[in-house]
């Protein structure tokens, strides 16, 4: 592992109003792609409630950066006190935009995951840096009866495009239980960037297939990513091959939150 200091319905686990003690942190996982919240961050959930903290693992419905943010934020409403989102992929892109206007909000910690800018999708950060093999790997999209389309990866493709550092064994579960994008999702363009008002924290692996190692470094850089932790290796699904180095940099967000609210507690 190297660690760059030069810049600086639903599923919820603990954290919901009617269960959240007042003036402690909440962090709130937003899982990304072909994925759904319970298999994205099982390591990193169990790890988190071990250690006590208040954890809502989000489901993010997937069908575009708009609406997505919109139901992310009908949840951070439901939570007393302040909150960390963490979002991996293009949870990256949902927490951006959910974040906005949002005082709770204290911190974002992006796992292997897009930050876009004002006017920047998904689509358009992956034609920015060569490298990425998710258009090659993704299957022929599914015609809706709406006349929108659902986007997966190949199944026998899923482990080295998502997850190659994990057991086959799992990630054939993760391939058979992946769960649609909407086709909108990754053209839709981002209406804020929240990372440039609340402080960001970036970790992602050198062996990604799905966001290419530079352009999240490029992304890190340009948010001003208070800690940027690169695993050397480590796939796109970083969360769960290295769920220990992905709790440790929310724990090292949390100290930040809690360095302005000395009274609040994991």
């Amino acid at each position: 592992m190297t660690i760059d200091n030069s810049r600086g319905g639903r599923q919820l686990i603990e954290g919901a109003k009617s269960m959240a003690e007042p003036r402690t942190i909440t962090i709130v996982l937003v899982h990304g792609a072909f994925a759904e919240s319970l298999s994205n961050w099982k390591p990193v959930l169990e790890l988190m409630l071990a250690k006590g903290y208040k954890v809502v693992a989000a489901p993010n419905p997937l069908r575009g950066v708009s609406s997505d943010a919109a139901y992310i934020s009908s949840i951070l409403n439901t939570i007393d006190g302040p909150i960390i989102l963490v979002g991996h992929s293009y949870g990256g892109a949902v927490i951006t935009n959910a974040a906005n206007g949002d005082q709770s909000v204290k911190a974002l910690v992006y796992v292997a995951a897009f930050a876009p800018d004002t006017g920047e999708s998904v689509a358009t950060l992956l034609r920015r840096f060569p490298g990425s093999t998710v258009e090659a790997n993704t299957a022929a999209p599914i015609l809706l009866a709406d006349g929108s389309r659902d986007l997966y990866f190949q199944p026998d493709k899923f482990r080295a495009q998502y997850a190659a550092d994990l057991p086959e064994t799992e990630t054939k579960l993760l391939a058979l239980t992946q769960r649609p994008m909407a086709e909108r999702a990754m053209t839709e363009v981002s209406d804020v960037a929240a990372w440039k008002a609340i402080p960001s924290w970036f970790i992602f692996g050198t062996r990604d297939n799905s966001i290419p190692a530079n352009l999240l470094a490029f992304m890190a850089e340009r948010a001003g990513s208070k800690k940027t932790v690169t695993i050397e290796g480590a796939s796109h699904a970083v969360m769960m091959s290295h769920a220990d180095a992905v709790v440790e940099l929310v724990e090292q967000a949390a100290s930040a939150v809690r360095g302005d609210r000395s009274t609040a507690s994991p």
